[in-house]
């Protein structure tokens, strides 16, 4: 599915469902397991990519990506797009990609990068009306271990809950090299084992999909934010949100 009619699944009483699974997480408290992604899904990117192609355009003296800000990178993760937002011409877009997409390789997947993040709109409040419930709160991402230090920086940073080893954990790939939905598969026989999994919530349609199959009784999320791109359509059952800033 495009961006678009991702948002268009976005129903009024959203927030409705999101208060829905604190309820929930509340009744069954300890034994509660929620799952939670991290990049398009409790954090904003869009700045750390930003920053790298501003990082190319300077070392390759192109001044309209050495000017990049997040509002160019429109829908994710698309690069060819983003530089053409930023106003380079097609055909100079066309020569340096293949570049800048290696230049972007070595950095992005770094916990010097992904300090630059943003947080989700209302991300940080809710992971702690999470831990309030009594319910275990783990991250469960692509990012690797590597990452961890920069990862638990940023949250620190915005405020999200931080990983204890006990009430909140962090699930991460040992190595870049593994597959992310073969990794996020493997994850689900760990959250299984802590307790009952109450919601999962992911940007990526097909993560989103894997925690329906999983786990049928759970409510699973899909951020409407941005995702990879492939053409993926959410099965019956999913509810997308546009964030978690739950209002009064």
């Amino acid at each position: 599915m495009a961006y678009d009619d991702f948002k268009k699944r976005i129903r009024d009483d959203w927030r409705d469902t999101l208060r829905s699974i604190l309820g929930r997480a509340r009744s069954l408290g300890s034994s509660a397991v929620l799952a939670f992604d991290l990049d398009s899904t409790l954090f904003d990117n869009r700045p750390r990519q930003a920053r790298i192609l501003r990082e190319y355009g300077v070392a390759r003296s192109l001044a309209v990506l050495a000017a990049c800000e997040p509002r160019h990178w429109v829908t994710g993760w698309d690069m060819k797009e983003a530089m053409r937002a930023c106003g380079l011409e097609d055909a100079l877009v066309e020569s340096h990609f293949a570049e800048a997409r290696r230049f972007w390789a070595e950095r992005f997947f770094t916990s010097d990068y992904c300090v630059d993040d943003e947080a989700i709109d209302g991300a940080a409040s809710f992971t702690h009306e999470v831990v309030a419930t009594g319910a275990r709160f783990v991250y469960v991402t692509g990012r690797h271990e590597a990452m961890r230090e920069g990862s638990v920086s940023c949250m620190r940073r915005h405020g999200l809950v931080l990983p204890d080893d006990d009430r909140v954990l962090l699930v991460m790939k040992p190595t870049l090299a593994e597959d992310d939905d073969a990794f996020k598969r493997e994850a689900h026989a760990r959250l299984g084992r802590l307790g009952s999994v109450v919601a999962a919530f992911d940007n990526e349609p097909t993560h989103a999909n894997d925690y329906r199959r999983k786990f049928p009784e759970a409510t699973v999320i899909h951020l409407a934010t941005d995702h990879s791109g492939r053409p993926v359509e959410l099965l019956d059952g999913v509810i997308s949100v546009p964030h978690f800033a739950l209002g009064s």
